[in-house]
This record gives structure tokens, C-alpha cells and sequence, in this order.
């Protein structure tokens, strides 16, 4: 393995926290003018064009067993809810705010293991649950009282991507990273261009019309696929270098940058309590980051600390476009 360069996974992690919000923002850009389905058949095409024939150049592995494929499947069935659910979230609320109030999805974790999977977990974390929801309520508040229920796709992107990474751990010991991106691209396609094509054919409408975008909204989609495949790649890079309780912390650097993002592109700037609210979600992930560290630093593994829940905090990004 190559975890003695932490450096180098830094700066992939790094890249990765702003290739992300940034591909938000293309969604953003789009999602008034481009219909979903069409956006999300492009995202997962350009994903599938760039992994595939990187697959077959280096030789990865990609055959599953039947049980692998029907796990894979469902993967990709909630990534595309999930990416769904937040170009959906994108059309209503400020870059910032939509990325924040996805930050939840850590402590849904915890708490799917605590009630869903029957595991036992500390009261310290429970306690931070609790903070970092009263932190995303906050950031909710003002952009519910500007949209109304729109403001709530977020935790939607929030609870499907808690169950996709579920499901991601079932498959990820089996298979190669890369190969499962590149398979889910894929799966995805032949899923979407049907519908797309009878949503045309039929006149159904959005979300599964087909439009004809011009040079610069040909542009921006293709934009949306790159950015979203490769910061997924800069991830699974930055992972192979550094361990992931060292790179955990920094995801929470998205949350700035996509501040930083919206404002240049889109003048939006969170209100007085939604930056209060994005703070205390911060504080609260970050708690339970280096509290997780902290534990596995002594080789200390009490009864509280699920493995299902130390891997939630370690892995708190929302999907990525």
C-alpha cells in the first residue's frame, strides 16, 4: 500500500473539496434550462466513457457474482435518487446552504446503525446527532421560509446517500473501486436513455424531456460528468495515500468552498443564521471525526463504537455531481 505519502493525499482530498462544489454549480446552472433526467443520463454516460476504456486499459477487474451485480444495482439506483435529489435541491436553494444541510448525512448513519441495524451507540455521539440537526434546522429555517418544502430535498441527498454507503461497503471489499464507478455509469446509461427516449417520444414532460441545448449548455453538461467522474477519482486516489482519518476533516473544507463558489458565480451568501447553522454542523462532524480518531489511535474498540458507525464519520461527503 502507499499510506506513506500523507502529503500527496492531502492535496487529492483538497482537489477533490473543490472539484465537488464546483460541480454543483454547474448543476446549479442548468437546472433551470435542462431537464433532470437529461442532466442525469449525461452525468452518468460521461462517467461510464471515461472509466470504461480506463478499465480495460489497466486491466481492472469488473465481473461480479450475481449477488455483487444485484448490490451494485441497487448502488446505482440510489446514487442516481441521490444526485437526482440534489440537482433537484440546487434549483431552490443557494450552493451553500443545499451542500451544508447534505452534511447531515453522517449522523443519519449513526443513527441507521443505532435504530436500523440494532447497534450500539455512545451517548457522546447521540448528543452530537442531535447538535449537528439543530445546526442543519438552522440552515434550513431561512431558505424553508423563502421556497417552503423545497428546502427539504437536501435531507433527502442526506438519507439516500446514508443507504448508498451502506450498500457501498457491501461491495467495495469485493471489488475495485474504479471498476464499480465505471459499472454504475453504465447501468445507469441503459437505464435513463430509454426512459428519456419514450418521456420524448410520448411528450411526458419534465423531468424526462430531451431538449437541445446550445454550444454552451453542450458545454456545461459535458462539464458535469468530467468534474463529478473526476473528483470521485481524486477520492479513491487521495485514499490509497493517506489514511482516511487523516483526510476525514478535511471534506468539511466543501462546505466553505462551496461559500466561496456560490458567491462568485451566483452572489449568494448564507444569512446570519444559516452561517450560524453551518457552523454548528461543522463543529458537530468534526466532534465526532476526531473523537472516532481519537479511539482508534489507542486501539481502544468499546462496546459503543460500531464499526458500521466509525466508518460513517470518515466518509461524510453528499453525492457528488
Amino acid at each position: 500500500m502507499s499510506q506513506d505519502r500523507p502529503a500527496l493525499g492531502v492535496m487529492l482530498m483538497l482537489g477533490f473539496c473543490c472539484l465537488a462544489p464546483l460541480g454543483d454549480a454547474v448543476a446549479k446552472l442548468l437546472s433551470n434550462t435542462v431537464p433532470l433526467g437529461q442532466l442525469l443520463l449525461l452525468r452518468f454516460a460521461i462517467q461510464g466513457a471515461i472509466l470504461v476504456p480506463m478499465v480495460a486499459a489497466t486491466g481492472r477487474e469488473w465481473r461480479m457474482t450475481p449477488r455483487l451485480f444485484r448490490l451494485a444495482a441497487l448502488r446505482t439506483l440510489l446514487h442516481m435518487i441521490g444526485i437526482g435529489a440534489m440537482f433537484t435541491a440546487l434549483r431552490f436553494l443557494p450552493l451553500a446552504d443545499a451542500v451544508a444541510i447534505a452534511f447531515v448525512m453522517p449522523f443519519i448513519m449513526l443513527l441507521l446503525g443505532k435504530f436500523v441495524l440494532d447497534e450500539e451507540v455512545g451517548s457522546r455521539r447521540l448528543i452530537a446527532c442531535l447538535v449537528g440537526f439543530i445546526g442543519t434546522l438552522l440552515v434550513i429555517q431561512p431558505s424553508f421560509r423563502e421556497v417552503g418544502w423545497p428546502a427539504l430535498w437536501p435531507l433527502v441527498v442526506a438519507v439516500v446517500f446514508a443507504l448508498f454507503m451502506l450498500v457501498t461497503r457491501q461491495v467495495a471489499k469485493d471489488t475495485d473501486p474504479i471498476s464499480l464507478q465505471a459499472v454504475s455509469g453504465v447501468m445507469a446509461s441503459v437505464v435513463l436513455a430509454p426512459l428519456l427516449l419514450a418521456g420524448h417520444l410520448l411528450g411526458w414532460g419534465d423531468p424526462l424531456a430531451l431538449v437541445g441545448p446550445d454550444g454552451r449548455g453542450w458545454f456545461l453538461l459535458i462539464a458535469i460528468g468530467t468534474i463529478g467522474t473526476f473528483a470521485h477519482l481524486l477520492m479513491t486516489w487521495s485514499l490509497r495515500y493517506a489514511p482516511s482519518a487523516t483526510l476525514a476533516p478535511m471534506q468539511y473544507l466543501e462546505i466553505p468552498i462551496a461559500t466561496l463558489i456560490g458567491w462568485l458565480i451566483f452572489r449568494d451568501l448564507p444569512n446570519g443564521l444559516a452561517a450560524l447553522g453551518i457552523c454548528i454542523t461543522i463543529a458537530a462532524g468534526l466532534y465526532v471525526i476526531l473523537r472516532e480518531r481519537r479511539l482508534a489511535r489507542l486501539g481502544d474498540v468499546p462496546p459503543d463504537v460500531p464499526v458500521s458507525a466509525r466508518k460513517a464519520v470518515v466518509t461524510p461527503h453528499p453525492p457528488e455531481v
